[in-house]
């Protein structure tokens, strides 16, 4: 009795079928998965706005950008523009972290060895919603060597600590970083008496969320559903695990350092948005992974995705609180 069984072509044809099916069914798993990635993505963002929200309701002014990156945060600089630390750090009490928030505390404005303590392990803890899971995982990355500076912690080259795919909104007057006060003040003496009013950054930014700011909701006079507060960051893709050799300068140091490119980004004429392509260096503009769009969340605590092709003006327009011109998310 002859065995019944496939042939040798038979089988080559039936992998061949299954091969195609698997190339076929491949994309749309790809596609799942990502928009799976955006939906979480926006809920980091829809987290972040509530914070900030919650944090204007307690303290009756939206979070503070911080003073410079010679700054870490500070538990006995309580929230408001007296904390020297970043927006993000401020958020960690209404984020349910506020024991991460009081490591360190000691009551005095200085670097004692538990707030030098304190401020290390903080900034060693990587929490998962300042990530964007399309981009890279929540742990700690290499920053860069700041020994140069002279108010706060000081931690050598290739240190890892956690970083943030986030950044707040500066507006479109000034860029992070942009004239002589950037990195002022630079210690503890000068802090005491420094001149805010002076300060170039602080006083000129038309965004949401800056260098000293502290802003009352109903200072956003263009409206708070047509004005920019935190989105995600362009990154260059061979920076997103870069060595402290060649970090890009908007992901060189850590997340709870005050007002840098790190942390905060412009929308500015020349800092368009973009998608994480390539090498090209735009170290103000806001971007993300994602096809198509980047997330923005509004400072009425909305979630859009804004798309790469947005007309510049209209970009502009969205990161300026005050200039009149409020337009229509597109």
């Amino acid at each position: 009795m002859q065995r019944k069984g496939f042939t040798l072509v038979e089988l080559l044809v039936v992998i061949a079928i299954i091969g195609m099916l698997v190339g076929l069914l491949l994309p749309a798993v790809q596609q799942a998965r990502e928009a799976a990635r955006v939906m979480q993505c926006n809920n980091h963002l829809k987290q972040l706005g509530l914070a900030a929200l919650n944090h204007e309701s307690s303290v009756k002014k939206l979070p503070s950008g911080g003073w410079s990156p010679h700054w870490d945060g500070d538990p006995d600089k309580g929230l408001g523009q007296d904390q020297p630390g970043s927006w993000a750090y401020s958020m960690l009490p209404f984020l349910e972290q506020n024991a991460l928030f009081q490591l360190g505390a000691d009551g005095k404005f200085e670097k004692s060895p538990e707030q030098i303590q304190g401020s290390t392990d903080r900034g060693k803890t990587p929490l998962p919603f300042f990530y964007c899971p399309s981009r890279r995982p929540a742990k700690l990355y290499p920053i860069l060597n700041d020994t140069s500076y002279s108010a706060n912690n000081k931690y050598s080259g290739g240190e890892e600590f956690a970083k943030g795919d986030y950044a707040a909104n500066y507006g479109n007057s000034v860029d992070v970083g942009e004239g002589v006060n950037h990195y002022s003040p630079s210690s503890i003496s000068e802090a005491l008496n420094y001149n805010w009013g002076a300060d170039n950054e602080s006083k000129n930014s038309n965004g949401t969320i800056y260098k000293h700011s502290g802003l009352k909701l109903g200072e956003v006079r263009d409206g708070t559903s047509n004005t920019y507060l935190i989105g995600e960051k362009y990154l260059e893709p061979n920076h997103y695990e870069a060595t402290a050799a060649n970090l890009t300068t908007n992901d060189n140091i850590y997340i709870f350092r005050g007002a840098d490119t790190d942390m905060h980004l412009t929308t500015k004429e020349n800092n368009r948005p973009m998608q994480d392509r390539g090498n090209v260096s735009n170290f103000h503009s806001f971007g993300s992974p994602h096809a198509g769009a980047f997330g923005m969340v509004m400072a009425d605590g909305s979630v859009q995705r804004i798309s790469y092709s947005v007309e510049i003006e209209t970009h502009m327009n969205l990161g300026n609180r005050k200039d009149g011109k409020a337009v229509q998310i597109p």
